[in-house]
């Protein structure tokens, strides 16, 4: 038997992830507990440096991370109460179709009612002069929770469970703090402090085991480089290419800082909010102490300091003393994720800007595609290695399409940045075929290649509808049997509205009782 063959024999049972954060430690505990539920004789160690501080500032979710917490079996009082999360209903973006007064539109989380048996679109489009409003808020209700400032759940529910889909802004430093203490304390994932000096490779190209700066060896079978932005097992030993994007999204900086609340009663908003600024937008989102607050922007349509100032201006008199985080986005991903015994996860993956939260849940999206099917042998690898690769080049490009169709879409003209994200040049061909297909019919599953993509049809259709996108849809006969259906759906939305808008508690009361007593476990 040759070396190869006898390595390709060799069973997986020793897990190395670098890094920690956000990243390392979702790795970490997915694949403990995906160990300890199947049953796997599969060790998991995580390598940490003292000396490299996470990023810290990814502190929107999507509605995928209640399925990671209860995976890895942390409860969401727990979850709530350690990193001062908040609920998140979607996002509000201000300022993006024209820039006039009043110009903003809800992606809420909640798919349009009834998505699993008519497109709504049509029959809102032709349903506006009858004073039909928004599209977000005739199919579906969320809009209006987040307006009013009320939870997508009561205490009187169980945990993970709620009226309306939602997901978390979270405290991020606090979140890997507790991701850190459950998975060594309870999912017995062994923590390794140190620095990666050298990795020992075998004959065949595959990382044996990570030397460390004081002589130490961490022996392992399969690597997770989650080492962020220096991507030392991606980038240095593999040296995989990185693929840029700056020329599709133009934001290469970030500044963000933490702004209290005045009172311990002041409104919690329940939804990231996404304003529009010249050279780009400011996230602001809502804790159960503070705002994270941050501006987004291009440094070839405006200055760092021009970025701050607009910045400090949006946060108002409270962030004068207050300190900037600044960031830098070398936007693009990895030609290549997954490389011999190696798959890189989060940072050392790619990056690009937070808009949608698409930080986390790239990280999330790429462990379940490696936890629950984690390769029993090392010849099983190269078969997930193939998978992996191509599933997550199409997720990054369906991501950067889905991003820059935010910005495709503007009306507006004021400034440089603006008028050079319309520019045909800087719109990916896929998504500018796409769009041709939607000025005739609304964006449903059949116009995807991937069954399960990270952003789906209802996504699209919130942005597209949001913005005004110019469309020439097929009239709808109002005497139709859809438009009766329809009509049916909106008026139960309408109902569902009423409703919710007399019982669903306010989102800082929630939060209270949550931090008090707790939520019910099935």
């Amino acid at each position: 038997m040759t070396d190869r063959a006898a390595a390709g024999d060799r069973p997986v049972r020793r897990v190395v992830v670098v890094g920690g954060g956000s990243a390392g430690w979702i790795a970490a505990c997915r694949l403990a507990a995906g160990a300890r539920r199947t049953g796997g004789d599969v060790a998991v160690t995580l390598v940490e440096s003292r000396n490299v501080p996470t990023i810290g500032v990814g502190e929107g979710t999507w509605p995928t991370m209640r399925n990671t917490l209860a995976k890895i079996g942390i409860t969401e009082t727990d979850f709530i109460r350690s990193c001062d999360a908040a609920f998140k209903q979607g996002a509000r973006f201000v300022g993006w179709t024209d820039g006039t007064p009043g110009d903003a539109y809800y992606h809420p989380l909640n798919p349009p009612a009834g998505a699993t048996e008519i497109d709504m679109a049509p029959h809102w489009l032709h349903g506006r002069e009858a004073g039909a409003g928004d599209f977000a808020d005739w199919v579906d209700y969320q809009a209006m929770l987040c307006d009013a400032g009320l939870a997508p759940k009561s205490i009187v529910m169980s945990e993970y469970a709620g009226h309306a889909n939602y997901a978390y802004h979270l405290d991020a430093g606090k979140f890997a703090t507790l991701l850190r203490h459950h998975g060594v304390g309870v999912l017995g994932v062994e923590h390794v402090l140190g620095d990666v000096a050298t990795p020992r490779m075998t004959d065949h190209g595959d990382i044996a085991a990570l030397e460390l700066a004081d002589g130490r060896v961490v022996e392992g079978d399969f690597f997770v480089d989650c080492t962020g932005f220096a991507a030392l097992l991606i980038g240095d030993v593999y040296e995989v290419p990185f693929r840029r994007c700056g020329d599709v999204l133009f934001a290469d900086r970030a500044m963000a800082l933490q702004l209290p609340y005045e009172s311990e009663d002041d409104a919690i908003t329940c939804h990231t909010v996404a304003t529009a600024q010249d050279a780009g937008w400011i996230w602001d989102i809502g804790l159960w102490t503070r705002r994270g607050i941050g501006h987004v922007y291009s440094s070839a349509h405006i200055s760092d300091d021009a970025a701050e100032a607009a910045l400090r201006r949006y946060a108002g008199p409270g962030a004068d003393a207050l300190n900037v985080r600044r960031i830098t986005i070398d936007a693009g991903h990895r030609t290549r994720f997954w490389q011999n015994n190696c798959v890189a996860v989060g940072l050392s993956a790619g990056f690009i800007e937070p808009l949608e939260a698409s930080a986390l849940m790239l990280i999330e999206t790429s462990m379940d595609a490696i936890a629950d099917r984690l390769p029993r042998t090392r010849a099983a690898m190269d078969v997930m290695a193939r998978k992996f690769n191509a599933t997550f080049t199409h997720h990054w490009m369906r991501i950067i399409e889905f991003l820059k169709l935010h910005y495709v879409l503007t009306r507006r003209t004021d400034t440089e940045f603006w008028r050079d994200n319309v520019a045909a040049a800087s719109i990916p061909d896929g998504l500018r075929e796409r769009l041709e297909l939607w000025r005739h019919h609304s964006p449903g599953p059949q116009d995807f290649d991937h069954a399960r993509e990270v952003f789906s049809w209802p996504s699209y259709q919130y942005i597209l509808h949001g913005m005004g996108f110019a469309s020439a849809y097929p009239r709808v006969d109002p005497a139709s049997p859809d438009a009766a259906t329809a009509q049916r759906f909106a008026a139960r939305n309408a109902r569902a509205k009423d409703e919710l808008r007399a019982r669903a508690p306010r989102h800082r009361d929630v939060l209270r009782a949550i931090r008090e007593h707790g939520l019910q476990r099935v």
